[in-house]
């Protein structure tokens, strides 16, 4: 048995996002899956500063991932105290600004990122 050696960054790209829990959208006839973390990491929860972040791919083409950081309240943060949730149109928007930034989502590459404040 012959076993590759792989590093960290070798495997991000091949990492999806997990169908169970995830939303499905529809933007100019290419489909994506979304997926807001439900359970808050400790930095979200305990540090007054916990911003919501969402992951988006191509359903059908694996390719980069879109890492979405909202600026938004997280939810379980002991400091939020108005919940502004994420929403169908907020995704079709911020897919829009990361496709005319670059972002390929049919083409395999590093996590593609962009903050919205």
């Amino acid at each position: 048995m012959v076993r590759r050696k792989t590093s960290y960054k070798d495997t991000s790209a091949l990492m999806g996002i997990p169908r169970k829990g995830s939303r499905k959208i529809t933007i100019e006839g290419e489909e994506y899956r979304w997926l807001v973390r439900r359970k808050a990491t400790y930095s979200q929860a305990d540090y007054g500063s916990g911003k919501i972040q969402v992951a988006i791919e191509h359903a059908k083409e694996r390719g980069a991932t879109l890492h979405v950081e909202t600026g938004r309240p997280h939810p379980k943060d002991w400091n939020t105290v108005k919940v502004v949730p994420v929403t169908p149109a907020d995704i079709s928007l911020w897919i829009a600004k990361a496709i005319q930034k670059g972002w390929d989502p049919k083409n395999a590459g590093p996590t593609y990122r962009i903050c919205e404040e």
